[in-house]
């Protein structure tokens, strides 16, 4: 009988320590598990946290953003509204302008028509000229229109004798044939110029070249007046001496060209605007 108990309690004993370790075994195994699962926690908090900060960064950066266009978008509007102002003033502006561009150009024509009117008196008084003067030598007399003037230009050979300021009888003829023309143009003033070469001059009351030139226009201008009957108050005598030579004084060839007696035809300034004044009347300006 007591061998039959201990047989049991063996047994008992033998089967609790079989239990035990398959628990065990069980509980180690949910343990592992567990440890398992909390690791997968932590580095799926992880990755959260971060994820989490990164967003709030990202957010960060967006409202920073968000306040700088609100900020950006008010300073377009205030510049809008200073553009609108701007714009307003510039149109004002260009439109003054372009009145005054209008107005000057107004004027511009209007001194254009002026200008071409005069131009064409000149043509038609440089054909004038060379009409009555017929086919002379183009050394001893040209006839040219410079910057709206009209020139004659005669030689001194046909004008006077060596170192004199007495017109000679042949010269009397070309001078005649120039008051033909400028009798018909009243509305014209004139100068005549006396020219010399640089060879010093002295004889009698006539001190030097100076002298000699003034006179010799002197003596071209009386004789228009009272042969030919131009009106004196249209005509001025000055000498301009060697001073205003064609060439250089360094030959005897270009001394002689230098040696001249020079008509300068002007129109007078009045009638120069009373011309701009009828422009202004053209209907084709106005």
């Amino acid at each position: 009988m007591k061998k039959i108990m201990l047989g049991v309690a063996g047994m008992a004993l033998l089967m609790s320590s079989c239990v035990s370790q398959k628990k065990y075994a069980d509980l180690e195994s949910k343990q592992k598990e567990t440890q398992d699962l909390l690791n997968s926690a932590t580095v799926k908090l992880n990755t959260c946290l971060e994820e989490k900060a990164t967003a709030t960064s990202k957010m960060q950066t967006l409202e920073d953003q968000v306040a700088f266009l609100k900020a950006n978008n008010q300073e377009l509007i205030n510049n809008m509204g200073n553009l609108t102002t701007l714009t307003t003033k510039g149109a004002e502006n260009l439109e003054k302008s372009l009145e005054s561009l209008q107005e000057k150009d107004l004027t511009i024509r209007k001194l254009q028509n002026a200008i071409t009117r005069r131009d064409s008196v000149n043509l038609a008084l440089v054909q004038s000229l060379k009409g009555v003067l017929g086919n002379l030598d183009d050394e001893d007399i040209q006839i040219s229109v410079e910057k709206g003037v009209v020139f004659v230009s005669i030689s001194d050979k046909l004008l006077f004798s060596s170192g004199s300021y007495n017109v000679t009888n042949a010269a009397k003829q070309i001078l005649g044939k120039v008051a033909q023309v400028v009798n018909n143009k009243p509305d014209f003033e004139f100068m005549v110029e006396g020219h010399t070469d640089n060879v010093p001059y002295n004889s009698g009351v006539l001190l030097d070249n100076w002298d000699l030139s003034v006179k010799r226009a002197t003596s071209v201008v009386r004789i228009l007046q009272n042969d030919f009957g131009v009106d004196p108050a249209r005509m001025t005598a000055a000498g301009r001496s060697y001073y205003i030579p064609l060439m250089p004084h360094d030959t005897a060839a270009n001394r002689a060209k230098n040696r001249r007696t020079r008509i300068v035809v002007l129109p007078k300034l009045d009638q120069f605007y009373s011309m701009i004044e009828e422009g202004m009347k053209d209907p084709k300006i106005n």
